[in-house]
């Protein structure tokens, strides 16, 4: 196992998610995730300041991602337009992602510490994302509105998409429920 090689952060990610699987998140010292991946604890903290990190390490890329393509969504785009460029850019992000995705989303779903961090980052990104809607002109709540509308989206189109029987690609399911609040929201 040479500590040299390339690659150790996915490494250490692949190792970690092995063992948080089979152990549990809570069970799982950075040591036995080191050794795992053939690595050092200390290049573990190189990469990760701690072991929640290995799970929430792209929520920052993610966060991004999305707020740039919302912001830089053409300046005649309606809001929710706006924030369907967001959509879509980040489900790109995700393309052959799914079963390390589904993988990460079991370990949070049985920890409460880890679903609270997730929920903690789903609401920066909408904050975020209500931000680059104010610089687009859009004033509140409309601007509001429309980012927690965009993560509501967001997070149950992860959902259903790391479902077993899900077969349809991330980008997919995010305009179809796109498509299904704007007509709640048309018949109201």
């Amino acid at each position: 196992m040479g500590r040299w090689e390339p690659n150790a952060r996915e490494r250490l990610t692949e190792a970690a998610l092995e063992l948080y699987s089979e152990r549990g998140y809570e069970q799982t010292p950075v040591a036995e995730i080191a050794k795992r991946a053939g690595l050092t604890e200390r290049t573990f903290f190189r990469h990760y300041a701690d072991k929640r990190e290995v799970l929430f390490a792209g929520a920052g890329a993610l966060q991004d991602l999305f707020v740039t393509a919302v912001a830089e969504a053409p300046r005649s785009a309606a809001p929710i337009d706006a924030m369907a460029a967001g959509l879509n850019a980040v489900s790109e992000m995700f393309a052959g992602r799914r079963e390390q995705s589904r993988r990460r989303q079991a370990v949070i779903a049985a920890n409460a510490e880890l679903q609270e961090r997730e929920l903690i980052k789903l609401a920066s990104i909408a904050s975020a994302l209500a931000d680059a809607l104010r610089r687009r002109g859009v004033t509140d709540p409309a601007a509001s509105l429309t980012a927690e509308a965009g993560v509501a989206v967001f997070k149950i189109g992860f959902e259903l998409w790391i479902t077993a029987s899900e077969e349809r690609e991330m980008s997919q399911l995010m305009r179809e429920l796109l498509d299904e609040l704007k007509a709640v929201t048309a018949r109201a």
